[in-house]
């Protein structure tokens, strides 16, 4: 019998615009998830004193962050039975990030980035300075976070997806709308 191929979609944005909060819910209500592999890798780079932050070595950062990414997008596209699977930010949010950073980015992981596809439909959340807030793992200025939500804008259209903005509102209405465009498609 041939498994059914789950459909992988993306929740992305800048920084502090209420992915992970949107992620949390979904999972609570019984979606499956995968969270974002920035903040485990800075909380994990901290804890062993590591180089591999965004503050101190960022291209380092970059390779473990896009590495972790790949992990766990084979991972879970081989060992799921579910139809629909949100992650907190996707591959190529690797590759938007070393363009805010002005580094350039490996032939091998545009090569991947094409290569691992998600459901073509990404979700986007924009800047929103109202709940904007820096943390020990986020210290971007609002101007940073705008920057970086433009940067993956970009760089998920340039590889072919269909961006869709999630508009500001509760994390009940953002769920609605998620929800309500994938019954559209």
């Amino acid at each position: 019998m041939k498994k059914n191929i789950p459909a992988l979609y993306i929740i992305t944005g800048g920084p502090g615009a209420g992915k992970t909060t949107l992620l949390n819910e979904l999972s609570r209500s019984g979606c499956i998830t995968a969270s974002e592999e920035g903040r485990r890798i800075i909380k994990e780079q901290i804890r062993l004193n590591g180089e591999g932050l965004p503050w101190m070595n960022k291209k380092l950062f970059a390779e473990l962050m896009f590495d972790a990414s790949v992990k766990t997008y084979q991972e879970i596209s081989r060992n799921t039975d579910s139809k629909t699977i949100f992650f907190d930010r996707g591959i190529l949010d690797t590759v938007g990030y070393l363009k805010v950073e002005n580094i350039p980015v490996p032939e091998k992981m545009q090569t991947i980035a094409r290569e691992l596809a998600y459901h073509r439909n990404v979700f986007i959340l924009p800047f929103w300075k109202e709940i904007y807030e820096n943390d020990a793992e986020r210290k971007q200025s609002p101007e940073e976070a705008v920057h970086t939500f433009n940067c993956i804008k970009e760089t998920y259209l340039e590889y072919g997806y269909n961006v869709i903005e999630i508009p500001k509102g509760t994390v009940a209405e953002r769920i609605c709308f998620i929800l309500g465009k994938i019954n559209e498609s």
